[in-house]
């Protein structure tokens, strides 16, 4: 038996908040929405983890998760690789062409 179809997160969405709400159990939505309980249930935590993660931040967007941090910080180490590539790049290039004289 192959694996059911990716449920957008949208749908997933609709779906958590109304268990949370308490418009329907978490039984009533994945028989109405042909989806196991257990994943009702792990979206259902995904969900409460994020919204936990965001308080713990202060609520912050600007600070994000570690994965975002970490990829800045590598975001600003390559930038100022590639500053220096560059700047060493041009000091090459004034030599080469006082070497060489003028082209």
């Amino acid at each position: 038996m192959g694996r059911p179809p990716s449920i957008p997160v949208e749908d997933k969405l609709r779906i958590v908040v109304s268990v949370l709400s308490g418009e329907m159990t978490i039984a009533e939505a994945a028989r109405r929405n042909q989806v196991s309980e257990q994943s009702i249930s792990r979206w259902k935590l995904q969900f409460l983890d994020g919204g936990r993660t965001g308080l713990a931040e202060g609520g912050n967007p600007a600070k994000g998760s570690a994965r975002e941090r970490e990829l800045a910080a590598e975001n600003e180490q390559l930038k100022i690789a590639l500053g220096e590539a560059h700047v060493q790049l041009r000091v090459w290039k004034k030599s080469a062409e006082h070497r060489l004289g003028p082209s």
